[in-house]
């Protein structure tokens, strides 16, 4: 099917636009039922309760083909350290303070500057910032009463489904040798356990592991996406997110940590998810 596209305007406009010289009082909306205008005047608008934007606003009229959600792709591209555009405020404050942007100093962030903009990773959809603090990762889990051999079977599981439902990053040293292994899968009893802890937890929620071969750092910055929605766990919020064993933060060589993660009762564990850890992504069918 093609996409519907409202061109309601007269001739000399649509000379215009398909030169590239956009008519001063063109008018560029889209109906509630997703149609695409481009007017001449008001009296032209082809429907109530239109909404008015910018030519360069106009949204994809398909976004659920796009590969990534467009929401996600917006608010990644606005807040992105490295976008020129942010470059350019950034820039100025470092020339007021009389130092490059790119000497590897250490302190304290400028004023006015994004603290995530130390890091290469992308800015996290739909949640607040994420605080560099070890103590931000370490929110109280669910009551779930597990023992100490609970907690390594538990590991054990999430090895095991890698086998027929992969869904492992990995995190390399200089040398290329692997730092690095975080981990998830789904567990039919570990999700019983869950919802028989709290009622009010009525998501899916995925088993994560951690493993350390040398010394490394770790934050639980998690986003899954799934069509157009997009989630990322509040680390504050123990129906959400929760570490069961260990901790994240610095982690030495042969640490562990085991955690968990609730995604909405939305999202279906039997098709792709996008997961994406920092910069780095991958798409996992948990329930295949």
């Amino acid at each position: 099917m093609l996409p519907k596209l409202r061109l309601l305007c007269p001739s000399g406009v649509l000379a215009a636009a398909i030169t590239g010289a956009a008519p001063a009082l063109a008018i560029t909306g889209v109906c509630p039922d997703g149609s695409i205008f481009i007017v001449q005047s008001a009296s032209d608008v082809p429907c109530k309760d239109a909404k008015r934007i910018e030519p360069h606003e106009v949204p994809p009229v398909r976004p659920e083909n796009l590969p990534r959600p467009y929401l996600w792709e917006v608010h990644r591209e606005k807040l992105d350290p490295n976008n020129p555009y942010n470059l350019v405020d950034r820039a100025a404050q470092m020339r007021k303070l009389g130092r490059s942007d790119t000497d590897g100093s250490t302190g304290a962030t400028p004023p006015g500057a994004d603290p995530g903009a130390k890091t290469a990773s992308p800015p996290v959809v739909a949640s607040a910032p994420h605080s560099a603090a070890p103590a931000a990762a370490k929110a109280g889990p669910l009551g779930l009463g597990l023992s100490s051999g609970e907690l390594r079977d538990l590991f054990f599981v999430v090895e095991l489904q890698q086998q027929h439902a992969p869904a492992t990053f990995t995190q390399g040293t200089a040398k290329g040798a692997e730092a690095l292994r975080v981990s998830f899968a789904w567990s039919q009893a570990f999700e019983d356990r869950v919802h028989s802890a709290s009622a009010a937890t009525n998501g899916k929620p995925l088993l994560f592991s951690v493993q350390a071969a040398s010394p490394s750092t770790f934050q639980p910055n998690f986003t899954f996406v799934q069509g157009p929605v997009a989630f990322t766990p509040k680390r504050d919020d123990a129906s959400q997110f929760g570490v069961l064993q260990g901790h994240a933060g610095s982690l030495a060589a042969r640490d562990l940590a085991l955690g968990y993660v609730v995604l909405p009762s939305g999202l279906d564990l039997a098709r792709p998810i996008d997961v994406y850890w920092d910069d780095r992504r991958l798409a996992a069918t948990f329930r295949p």
